[in-house]
């Protein structure tokens, strides 16, 4: 059902070997530890992009523009999920142990979520759904849920134009009445320019919890029984999973989870969609998490047996 992925070393993080073959989870390989204060190791296969916000002795590493993202070799393409889902944690401990301010480790998560988009594009995966926000991060501090919701807001400006011409999709869930006006009024600017395109769907977790979505469901098909469009007795799952605010793409249902930076829980994400999904844990925070360990995630996944509780003998 989950697999947890022990840290891999510094070296292979900054300077990927070529031709490396597929290790399963808990191979020792991933049992060194990182140590950020060793120095980066210069790679020539890797631009370095400086983020806004960081000091210019800290970058990260980004595939040259333009590089192809073939399909990675090992990998079944007809095994590969159609939805996956993604809690991208770590981002502040990513920024703390560099010294630096969370804002920091945000703008460095958002270079990563880029990424993870481009690959699920490129590798035919259908939906990508991020937590990038949960109804428990309200209590933050106002500075940081501020600069959060100015780079909600900067991020989608910035890359609206790359999602049509690329033919991404976005959709965000969650309770968007919470949200600055002008940030609301970019995302349903975003939905709608973007409702045409098929290639991938992302899907953004802004505001929201598993819980608060079983919620308001259940809300919704009360206020439908009340006012007589639907009998007691005909609520059944099926029902609510149609109220559920998945119900913006054709696969509702993640087949595989990825949670980053080591914690082992689900955080009140997708509550009611996760009930048969494939949990994977990486222990990389989530600005470090890249091309390499997300083939990881998908080679454990292709190596599951979804039984759905049946029995195959």
């Amino acid at each position: 059902m989950f697999s947890l992925r022990l840290p891999i070393s510094v070296e292979n993080t900054l300077t990927p070997l070529p031709n490396k073959p597929h290790t399963p989870p808990f191979c020792p390989r991933y049992q060194t530890h990182r140590f950020p204060s060793l120095p980066l190791i210069p790679n020539p296969n890797l631009r370095t992009t400086t983020i806004s916000l960081l000091p210019p002795n800290v970058a990260v590493g980004e595939e040259v523009q333009g590089e192809p993202n073939a399909f990675p070799p090992g990998l079944q393409p007809e095994l590969m999920p159609k939805h996956v889902a993604v809690i991208m944690d770590g981002n502040g401990r990513w920024a703390k142990m560099r010294g630096l301010s969370p804002s920091a480790g945000h703008e460095a998560g958002v270079r990563s979520l880029r990424r993870m988009i481009e690959l699920c594009r490129s590798w035919g995966i259908k939906v990508l759904t991020v937590f990038a926000f949960s109804t428990d991060n309200w209590v933050r501090p106002k500075v940081e849920v501020d600069f959060l919701m100015s780079l909600f807001e900067r991020t989608i400006n910035n890359q609206i134009e790359v999602f049509r011409r690329e033919g991404i999709r976005v959709s965000m869930i969650g309770d968007q009445s919470k949200l600055p006006s002008s940030l609301q009024r970019m995302v349903k600017n975003a939905e709608e320019s973007t409702k045409e395109n098929s290639r991938l769907q992302l899907i953004v977790a802004v505001s929201y919890s598993g819980k608060y979505d079983v919620v308001q469901a259940c809300k919704s098909v009360a206020e439908k029984v009340k006012n007589g469009v639907v009998e007691l007795e005909d609520i059944n799952e099926s029902l609510i999973e149609q109220e559920l605010e998945t119900n913006c793409t054709e696969f509702p249902y993640p087949d595989l989870l990825i949670r980053t930076s080591g914690e082992l829980r689900v955080s009140n994400f997708l509550l009611w969609q996760l009930a048969y999904t494939e949990l994977y844990f990486d222990r990389e925070l989530w600005p470090d998490f890249g091309k390499e360990e997300f083939v990881e995630a998908l080679a454990s996944f292709q190596q599951r047996q979804r039984r759905y509780g049946a029995r195959h003998s």
